[in-house]
């Protein structure tokens, strides 16, 4: 059979993947395609995969990794996008696939839906509560900005600082929009805590981040979640100031507090001065004139209970001159009261015998006794024994002498222990009489002699207790502690007058 020829020619698979692959690039080599991102992953390697979808078809998507650094919008799964690029085919697995150079949500609308879905998540983790607020201090020593350093904000913001009350500002350069401008910001709100109070740059008591108005897509950088998270978590306490009155961002709600422009950001940073000086001059008077009432109202107080109480220096002196009557009494009262006592004192000791006339005499006594109690018991003992000898002499000798003899051991026994009993009693009898007897020498008048004190006797040898008790010229005995000598009283007994008060001390009438 011969061979069957053909006109077509013949390729290879590879020759044929190559050749449709340079069809499609050279035919698509520049479009613009506009689908729903789905199935999106990031590679380890950086590069980005995804599936560009609409109603009715598919469209595979890669995203090399150097541009999608550069990608102006951060994929995700349901996001609406226009993806500009070119069409290529991988012959590995028969595919066609879009490779993207840029990309852009599609429409304002999908940007309002990503920020909108974006604010419901982050709310729902509590980054927006009021309770996360901190108050924005009254007067910052030092102020943060965040925001552009060649704009017109920064101009604003300082030129008002400065009309109002001139602060430390520290300004923190970034992007305000475009690529990398998210970055930027976050890593300057972050930066500013991370300063350590005391250090070299001084730490702000404030934030502010701050651009100027403009489109949806160009404040998209201050709707991404790196940014809100920043602010939410910020320690010092941040105003944002992005965007005209219209605009609303996320950082917005993530702020301590919302300006509706970068001017009225510094209009909330710090006060005016001259309103700041007046408020406290009038808070200052008003103070003043309070402590004043307060003052005149306690003093009309005091002085209506002064006319209840009456007049102190009248009470004083009242209260002075009793005290100078009591101390005056008590001055004169206490001598004669020691003298009277002293005289009643030595009369009595007077009348008294000597401690040693009754110690010795009630010695002798207990002698006399004791010496009766030992005759009496002898001559008892003695008497038993006659009586005890006859009625012996009158017995037969038996059972009834063992019991005699055992009595007069018993009455000898007895006797003995009287002897001692009665020695005993003896013996305390004197330790309690010798030491009345010394109780009873210190009390002596004997005891007063020896302290150098005197007892003046008259002829009978009554105690003198008074020296009007004695006439001139009558004859008394001194009695000294060592002895006895005769005297004669002499003159007239002078009368007892009050002292004279010393010359500085005040008079009673």
């Amino acid at each position: 059979m011969s061979e069957t020829t053909h006109n077509l020619p013949e390729f290879s698979v590879s020759e044929l993947s190559f050749a449709l692959k340079r069809t499609v690039e050279q035919a698509f080599d520049r479009v613009r395609v506009r689908g729903e991102i789905s199935g999106f992953k990031r590679a380890a390697s950086g590069h980005l995969y995804l599936m560009l979808k609409d109603a009715d078809a598919v469209l595979d998507a890669v995203c090399w990794k150097g541009t999608a650094t550069r990608l102006g919008v951060k994929p995700e799964d349901g996001m609406e996008v226009i993806c500009l690029g070119k069409l290529t085919t991988y012959p590995g697995r028969s595919k066609y696939q879009m490779v993207i150079e840029q990309m852009e949500l599609a429409g304002e609308g999908a940007l309002l839906k990503l920020i909108e879905d974006r604010r419901k998540r982050l709310a729902a983790e509590g980054l927006f509560d009021a309770e996360r607020k901190r108050p924005i201090p009254i007067l910052p020593t030092v102020i943060g900005v965040v925001t552009s350093p060649t704009g017109a904000v920064i101009r604003d913001i300082l030129h008002r600082l400065a009309d109002r009350f001139p602060r430390h500002v520290l300004v923190w350069p970034v992007l305000v929009q475009g690529e990398g401008a998210g970055q930027q910001v976050t890593a300057a709100i972050q930066g500013f805590n991370r300063i350590e109070p005391g250090g070299a740059i001084p730490r702000p008591d404030l934030l502010i981040v701050a651009r100027g108005g403009g489109s949806l897509e160009d404040l998209m950088a201050f709707n991404e979640e790196s940014v809100v998270r920043a602010a939410a978590s910020s320690e010092i306490p941040l105003i944002s100031a992005v965007g005209h009155e219209t605009d609303t961002t996320l950082i917005d709600f993530a702020a301590d507090w919302r300006a509706p422009t970068p001017t009225a950001a510094a209009e909330r940073a710090v006060p005016v001065r001259a309103e700041l000086s007046v408020r406290l001059g009038d808070l200052g008077a008003r103070l003043a004139g309070g402590m004043q009432r307060g003052l005149d109202d306690r003093a009309k107080q005091a002085k209506s209970l002064g006319r209840a109480l009456g007049d102190p220096s009248q009470l004083i002196g009242a209260a002075s001159q009793r005290l100078d009557d009591r101390a005056e009494r008590l001055r004169l009262a206490l001598p004669r009261l020691l003298a009277d006592r002293a005289g009643q004192v030595s009369g009595l000791g007077a009348k008294l015998r000597s401690p040693r006339e009754i110690i010795q005499a009630a010695e002798h006594q207990l002698k006399l006794a004791l010496q009766r109690l030992l005759a009496a018991e002898v001559k008892g003992a003695t008497d038993r024994e006659r009586r005890l000898e006859r009625a012996s002499l009158r017995l037969k000798p038996g059972p009834i002498l063992v019991s005699i003899e055992e009595g007069n051991r018993r009455s000898a026994d007895l006797a003995r222990r009287l002897l001692r009993g009665g020695a005993h009693a003896a013996e305390r009898a004197a330790t309690d009489l010798a030491r009345l007897g010394t109780l009873l020498d210190s009390y002596s008048y004997e005891r007063v002699l020896e302290r150098g004190f005197v007892l003046v006797r008259d002829k009978a040898g009554t105690p003198v207790t008074e020296a009007a008790a004695l006439k001139p010229g009558e004859r008394i005995s001194l009695r000294f502690a060592d002895g006895e000598r005769a005297a004669r009283a002499e003159g007239e007994a002078a009368k007892r007058r009050p002292a004279k008060p010393p010359a500085d001390q005040g008079t009673l009438i």
